[in-house]
């Protein structure tokens, strides 16, 4: 995936190319995105350059594989599902996030959304509400999960109480985000540190690019997390750029917020228990997505949210 970093050099503005395909399959082959038509006597393989492309438009008849829509997203191509002949346009967003183009979706959450976020002292009220939120969710799960308990995960342990309680005691004394950045970081730091213990996995250093399991576990647990946050956020209508915490800058940065409602309390301390006893990426899945459940995540995450902005505007 390395050749796709440099996909986005063209500037959306300055492309040159829009497609639109009907009764073809769209589709990765030797590093290039090409769409295949099907013929009486022989199949036409075409290539796409997803480099000099703005928006591809799939009507009817159209298939589309993973690892073509992977390229694309990493090239920042447009994708729209539609009808004959280009309209009417179904579906179309980023690729990462599909979402429906309906006129009829909740407007009442972006608009309290709206009324709190401009104002900065309310905004870290709310930053301050979820990161107690996130606590809480924490000590509930490590309380009733028997399987965690019994790996050692407890929320009533001194050193994990004694973490908890300090973060709750920064967080409340926190007069920017900024603070609020830096004590969330010492207490995953300490709870990367509890979970390492627990789970005897040895020296862990927590490094995105770093190969071995606990941190691919950690990274790829993070974003089925992402998946609910971003779910719950289209659903209720709230664009992913309105952040309370994360970077401006970064348009997608309320996501991260909404899932560190729930990635200490289920993602963390199930990547070391798989790790150390070896499970398989896809088991490593599994086992999430039944945490998700059993532990009602989804359901959290929207009545946070739902909080947020109908309570946020009048704090």
């Amino acid at each position: 995936m390395e050749q796709l970093t440099d996909l986005k050099a063209i500037l959306h503005s300055k492309r040159a190319n829009i497609y639109y395909l009907e009764k073809c399959r769209v589709m990765q082959k030797d590093g290039r995105v090409l769409y295949l038509t099907e013929a009486k006597n022989e199949n036409q393989y075409w290539n796409i350059p997803i480099a000099n492309t703005t928006c591809l438009l799939l009507g009817t008849g159209t298939s589309l594989t993973q690892a073509a829509m992977r390229m694309l997203a990493q090239a920042g191509v447009m994708v729209g599902f539609c009808g004959g002949g280009g309209t009417p346009l179904l579906m179309a967003t980023e690729i990462e996030w599909l979402s429906p183009q309906s006129e009829y979706r909740p407007t009442e959450y972006i608009q309290g959304w709206m009324q709190f976020w401009f104002d900065d002292a309310k905004r870290l009220l709310v930053a301050r509400q979820l990161q107690r939120a996130r606590i809480e969710f924490l000590q509930g799960v490590w309380a009733r999960d028997k399987d965690l308990k019994s790996e050692g995960f407890n929320a009533n342990d001194a050193d994990i109480a004694q973490a908890l309680e300090i973060f709750l005691s920064k967080t409340e004394k926190a007069a920017k985000v900024s603070e609020l950045l830096q004590t969330e970081a010492q207490l995953t730091k300490q709870l990367y540190k509890i979970a390492a213990n627990r789970s005897q996995y040895g020296d862990f250093v927590r490094e995105r690019e770093a190969v071995d399991t606990a941190n691919a576990f950690l990274n790829h647990g993070n974003y089925l997390a992402y998946g609910l946050a971003a779910t719950t956020l289209w659903v209720l209508g709230i664009p992913h750029g309105f952040a309370v915490m994360h970077g401006k800058t970064r348009r997608g940065a309320l996501v991260f917020d909404i899932a560190d409602l729930i990635k200490d309390a289920i993602i963390l301390p199930w990547a070391f228990i798989c790790a150390k006893e070896k499970a398989t990426e896809q088991e490593f899945r599994q086992q999430c997505l039944q945490a998700f459940t059993q532990h009602k995540a989804l359901d959290f995450m929207f009545e946070q949210v739902k909080s947020a902005a109908l309570k946020g505007a009048n704090q």
